[in-house]
């Protein structure tokens, strides 16, 4: 097989990557096995008390669990279209495929699925990532598969992002996920603060916590809408053209920052409103903190081995 300006052309093998990545997968499955393990203790929590945690501890595992896993989604600029494209340099031969482009806060990827799977006698299904985080070498990942023979489609969207091209985005979308990132690692943090100051419970400072966990996240989403500023490329595949909007993973930080800020102001109010009427929802034990208010006898533990002595028991006797 001969080379053509370094590029290996023609008949590579099919590269086949999950739609997950495994860091994210990672996340998942961590955060659920925290909340698999809070189900099988559940049913030991007596009373209204129950739902109360059912309720308080899966949607704080949800809010830390979305704001650590959208780091490794591809899901925050996506497109996707079908078409009629090339598929290999130097051929005339042209087949029916599915293109998508997943844009995330560390890289882009470019996925190419046959319709059908099989054409050209080749199992046409491949899933590519290019990095561009701070430490990594897009412009090398980029050569990387021209040197592999990558097919056409994916070849032309990761050029697209490279740091020489034409477009001149590469800088803008590498900035912009750079500090969506650093804000979502900030609102996790307070994400963490937040839950213990709220267990302690200190809700005036819980409820600062989670104010700034929303505000951050909220940072996250305006950061990487700053990339809305600059015009992308056509991108145009075949007889078709891919456009691309906002996926899931932006839609979901954006609606998890508000739901934070909600829950804080919530709590502060309820602080400065009706500060027990809070305690006792923080407590999450309305009969536990009722007795204490009616000043209910103390417990008393009685050990059968040792003999009880009473008032009844002792005698003063006093010799004039």
């Amino acid at each position: 097989m001969t080379l053509w300006n370094g590029v290996l052309p023609f008949y590579p093998q099919p590269r086949h990557a999950a739609g997950i990545s495994v860091p994210l997968l990672i996340v998942i499955l961590v955060f659920l096995a925290l909340a698999a393990s809070f189900l099988l203790i559940l049913p030991g929590i007596r009373g209204h008390s129950r739902w109360f945690w059912l309720v308080r501890v899966l949607l704080s595992l949800f809010i830390g669990a979305e704001i650590v896993a959208v780091h490794f989604s591809a899901e925050w600029s996506v497109g996707r279209v079908s078409t009629n494209t090339s598929y290999k340099a130097f051929s005339a031969a042209r087949v029916r495929a599915h293109v998508g482009l997943h844009v995330g806060l560390e890289g882009v990827n470019v996925s190419l699925t046959g319709n059908p799977v099989q054409q050209l006698n080749e199992t046409i299904d491949y899933n590519e990532q290019f990095i561009w985080r701070f430490g990594e070498n897009y412009a090398g990942a980029y050569t990387e598969a021209l040197q592999k023979g990558l097919p056409d489609p994916v070849l032309y969207l990761a050029e697209k992002f490279t740091p020489s091209s034409p477009c001149g985005v590469y800088r803008q979308y590498r900035l912009a996920g750079h500090y969506a990132s650093a804000t979502l690692w900030v609102a996790f943090c307070f994400w963490l603060l937040s839950n213990v100051l709220l267990s302690m419970p200190v809700p005036h400072y819980g409820g600062l916590a989670l104010l700034i966990t929303g505000a951050f996240a909220l940072f996250s989403v305006f950061a990487f809408a700053s990339i809305s500023s600059v015009s992308l490329c056509q991108l145009r595949l075949g007889s078709s053209e891919l456009t691309t909007h906002y996926g899931a993973a932006f839609w979901i930080t954006l609606a998890t920052g508000i739901l934070c800020l909600l829950l804080g102001v919530a709590v502060l109010s309820l602080h400065y409103a009706r500060p027990s009427a809070l305690r006792t929802f923080l407590d999450g034990s309305v009969k536990g903190l009722e007795s204490q208010a009616k000043g209910s006898s103390p417990l008393i533990l009685n050990n059968p081995l040792h003999k009880q002595f009473w008032a009844s028991d002792l005698t003063i006797s006093t010799n004039l």
